[in-house]
């Protein structure tokens, strides 16, 4: 038996419930994990709301770490006791024990506890397919300006360090000076407060009136149109969520107009389809850690009883960095 967090019906944080439920044998290409540490991300609002649907019921979650119990036939690169993290579908790791399929599990190196392990992997692999395979006309190159939405949050936080390691200027949004003065602790070469300035106006006067290369954007609905109006020609406004709602429909004449700029909508479980791939951007994200150009900070820390506060102060912005709840 496992204790899990399940909703019967989308709805508020009130939906959440903990329940028991029965964990079998994994089977061909599946483990079952047990979890140390869960990780808490903005995509498990969606879910518990319904913006993304699921079958119900349902166990949310979609990150955790722990250690290996069992595998399944055709499972070879994990074995019972290993220390393991994942992002992972389906939906399900806020649970103390779950059956899952293993190829988007890696094996935790040594050097990364727990805690950050849970708190990594769908944030880093998200900062990683951003800033290294969600790239503008002609790349990225050191010195070139980008802008990043929501950068005190848990992906925006390794996103700045990342980024500084790259040789980037990136210039990070945020709705506070306190959020402002974290981004900046972290390795972002600019910041803007979006509550007091004009971000478009600040951007254009930091790159001299060009823009810049790229706006990685998981706002949406609030950001969107001035976001565009800050690129260069040619310049690439990617999209990762909508966590202000999602932006309104546009001719596609408007991208023509602004420069004849590209749009794309980005999610994680595109780029991590493949064991291989998963494995090849998991191992750049260790490496990132275990060097010490990316830490990992975990701000919020929650029983896993409480895991309806986490959600209220999680959607009320209350949250900065990486967020976890424990078992």
């Amino acid at each position: 038996m496992s204790r899990a967090v399940q909703i019967t019906q989308p709805g508020g944080p009130e939906q959440l419930k903990i329940a028991d439920v029965t964990v079998g044998e994994p089977g061909p290409g599946e483990i079952r994990i047990r979890h140390h540490v869960v990780g808490l991300n903005f995509i498990d609002v969606y879910h518990r709301t319904g913006v993304y649907p699921l079958a119900l019921p349902a166990t949310l979650g979609m990150e955790a770490a722990g250690v290996v119990e069992a595998v399944g036939g055709g499972v070879t690169h994990l074995k019972p006791g290993d220390r393991a993290a994942y992002a992972s579908q389906p939906p399900g790791s806020y649970c103390e024990l779950r059956v899952m399929p293993a190829k988007c599990v890696c094996k935790l190196p040594d050097a990364i506890d727990f805690d950050t392990g849970a708190a990594m992997m769908l944030k880093g692999l998200t900062a990683q397919y951003l800033l290294k395979r969600t790239q503008p006309q002609g790349g990225l190159k050191e010195g070139d300006h980008i802008l990043f939405h929501a950068a005190a949050g848990g992906v925006g936080l390794i996103a700045c360090q990342w980024a500084k390691a790259m040789g980037l200027q990136l210039i990070g949004t945020a709705g506070s000076d306190a959020k402002c003065a974290l981004a900046k602790e972290h390795g972002a070469a600019h910041v803007i407060n979006y509550a007091k300035e004009d971000f478009l106006a600040r951007v254009k006067e930091i790159t001299g009136g060009k823009g810049v290369k790229v706006v990685y954007d998981s706002v949406g609905k609030d950001t969107w149109e001035k976001s565009l109006d800050c690129l260069q020609p040619f310049g690439l406004m990617a999209c990762f969520g909508a966590a202000s709602g999602a932006p309104a429909p546009f001719a596609v004449g408007l991208l023509a107009a602004k420069g004849s700029i590209y749009v794309t909508r980005q999610t994680l479980f595109s780029h991590i389809a493949s064991r291989e791939t998963t494995q090849a951007m998991a191992d750049d994200l260790f490496a990132a850690v275990t060097s010490g150009k990316v830490k990992i900070r975990i701000d919020q820390r929650y029983p896993l009883e409480q895991v309806e506060q986490a959600h209220r102060d999680l959607e009320a912005r209350k949250t900065t960095g990486s967020t976890v709840l424990t078992l």
